[in-house]
């Protein structure tokens, strides 16, 4: 064990692998149409400059993020990659875009006039289909059919367009939306088809088009969340022990006399919290594992600790140093979010800055 490692009061580990494979078992499921990657958020909190590199030696050469600086950064460890802005332009950014070689996703006529007048360089071409957030709503999508000539200035690669409720497969959205791609595309009938998102990858072969854009299912989050996960577990989140307290029945553990003890117990606190990601509203309903026992979370969630009864575990695995398992394949990241009141992708977009991190596999 490393000394740095030795000083951390919690780990992360980080399986490079486990991110491959995942990108690899999208594209069986794809049955031959390629994937992109999305990396946006820092590669869904797993570090974009770790995971990007591990997707492309995997095949990956297209790529997604939210914002420009995202994606100037990829372009530092992915000098060959085509990196996709989904935000797209934002006044004033065009230059930039092309310094970086960066490919706007164009969400207006504003924007789509703006990038003509720029220059005949890369973008996308984003309809709304029905999120009501980015994307040609309908009635600028009909502009264009009128005025076909302000595309005539564009060289777009994608037109795309985002499912609202692919992990729920019987919801009607899915057909609707759908529906209104397939007629968007005969007035945009240039460049390839995006739409498929993690979970859209699983509706089925008429949602795959050309290109397949997977973001959360690569980092381990279940994308059929009504059925088992065929993705595999990316991290590990464990935390020492630094303290174990004998508790009576009548004593409270930890901000707001959250948690009553109502037996004889162990407590045992350790060094993570919500500044590290650890959310609040775990308190009183998250777990931790030690050596397969499973240690319930007791009391707040505070900024730097989290208390748990360590009573069912043997005295010699409860010391101060044992290593607890916070998140792993005992505990994953869905059953988190659970606990939690929430989805898989906040627990991996918080996870902190003040753990220790730790990568495997190929590139680590």
């Amino acid at each position: 064990m490393s000394t740095e490692k030795n000083l951390a009061g919690a780990v992360l580990t980080i399986d490079l692998d486990a991110v491959a494979d995942n990108y690899r078992t999208i594209l069986k499921k794809m049955n031959g149409v390629p994937s992109a990657a999305v990396v946006k958020a820092d590669g869904y909190g797993l570090g974009a400059e770790k995971v990007g590199p591990a997707l492309a030696a995997a095949g990956c050469t297209i790529f997604f993020v939210a914002h420009i600086n995202e994606g100037i950064g990829l372009r530092a460890v992915l000098p060959d990659a085509d990196i996709h802005i989904l935000n797209g332009l934002l006044p004033g950014t065009e230059a930039t875009f092309r310094e970086h070689r960066l490919v706007p996703v164009l969400g207006s006529l504003d924007e789509i006039d703006a990038w003509s007048a720029y220059g005949p360089l890369p973008c996308d071409i984003h309809v709304d289909t029905g999120m009501l957030r980015l994307g040609l709503p309908p009635a600028e999508l009909a502009t264009l059919v009128d005025d076909p000539g302000r595309l005539a200035g564009l060289d777009i690669r994608l037109v795309m367009s985002h499912l609202a409720s692919a992990d729920e497969a019987g919801s009607d959205q899915n057909a609707i939306q759908l529906a209104k791609f397939q007629q968007a595309r005969q007035t945009l009938a240039m460049g390839s088809t995006c739409f498929a998102n993690s979970s859209g990858v699983f509706l089925g072969s008429d949602y795959h088009f050309d290109l397949a854009r997977p973001g959360v299912a690569l980092y381990g989050v279940n994308p059929t969340p009504a059925g088992p996960n065929p993705m595999t577990g990316t991290i590990t989140l464990k935390a020492r022990i630094l303290q174990v307290r004998d508790a009576q029945p009548g004593e409270t553990v930890g901000y707001g006399a959250a948690f009553g003890v109502n037996k004889t117990s162990k407590i045992a606190t350790l060094p993570v919290g919500y500044a590290d990601g650890f959310l609040r509203s775990l308190s009183n309903a998250g777990q931790g594992m030690i050596d397969g026992i499973p240690v319930p979370l007791v009391g707040r969630v505070s900024m730097d600790l989290i208390t748990l009864d360590v009573t069912a575990v043997p005295d010699a695995q409860r010391q101060p140093g044992q290593w607890v398992e916070l998140i792993g394949a005992a505990n994953p990241v869905d059953a988190v979010a659970d606990a939690a009141g929430t989805i898989g992708y906040e627990i991996l977009t918080s996870l902190g800055a003040r753990y220790h991190r730790v990568y495997t596999g190929a590139g680590a």
